[in-house]
């Protein structure tokens, strides 16, 4: 593959964070990709936007017609997965590949059951609490560089019950059938939650297949950012060709 037929790359971020959450793979790639990173409704820039998958489909979509280089790889992390799927259903022209990160878990039946109820209590606790309460365990994990720009573009968590309720009870790896184009699973290997449907997820698609990045946990671009941006450019590059 020539630098002209490198895929597009549009990052999507998971609950409560932002594009900030991608600032170490956006450093490591945009030299070889076009890419770029959303902020979902609701959450960094778009904070006062109301959250809805019709809206974050949207935004995704606008994104890669931003970059100007065809169909995208999309690469989505944990509710930015679900997004992403969504996203593939309806703008299936747009998608060259789909990276699922920490998103290969049915959100139906009774795995939904605590996320409906952390959903419930969030609005319960003050926002300058949670702040705190997650600047400290990010700064405790991980080194500066990997988390300064998700410290400084904040948390959404007034919109997290909006999108977990709209998410939650909506997918399940039927929704793999709707993908038309090749697939990574890409999970951190400790992350049991996410995980618990991965099976199910690769074998709905006949162009899945799953990569974990060994001793990480949901925040698998957090915990080993080289790892997982290497998966991701590995794949990237392995694409087929936009004709």
């Amino acid at each position: 593959m020539t630098a002209a037929d490198a895929p597009p790359i549009v990052f999507v971020h998971g609950t409560r964070f932002s594009a900030g959450q991608w600032s170490p793979q956006l450093a490591a790639l945009h030299m070889e990709f076009p890419v770029a990173a959303v902020d979902l409704p609701g959450h960094g820039a778009r904070c006062a936007e109301p959250w809805s998958l019709n809206a974050a489909t949207e935004i995704i979509a606008s994104a890669v017609d931003s970059l100007g280089h065809g169909p995208a790889l999309v690469v989505g992390h944990s509710l930015g997965g679900y997004a992403s799927l969504e996203f593939a259903r309806r703008c299936p022209q747009q998608l060259r590949g789909l990276v699922l990160a920490g998103a290969s878990a049915s959100t139906r039946g009774p795995w939904a059951t605590p996320y409906r109820w952390a959903a419930g209590l969030v609005p319960r606790i003050p926002a300058d609490r949670l702040t705190r309460w997650n600047d400290r365990l990010l700064r405790r994990l991980y080194p500066p560089e990997v988390v300064d720009a998700t410290v400084r573009s904040g948390y959404a968590f007034h919109t997290l019950p909006a999108a977990w309720g709209e998410v939650l009870g909506r997918f399940d790896a039927d929704a793999m059938r709707h993908v038309a184009a090749p697939v990574l699973i890409l999970n951190g290997e400790k992350d049991s939650v996410f995980r618990s449907g991965e099976r199910d997820f690769v074998r709905a698609h006949p162009h899945a297949r799953v990569e974990l990045i060994p001793r990480a946990r949901h925040l698998a671009n957090f915990d080993d950012p080289a790892a997982f941006t290497e998966a991701v450019r590995r794949f990237a590059l392995q694409l087929p060709a936009h004709s």
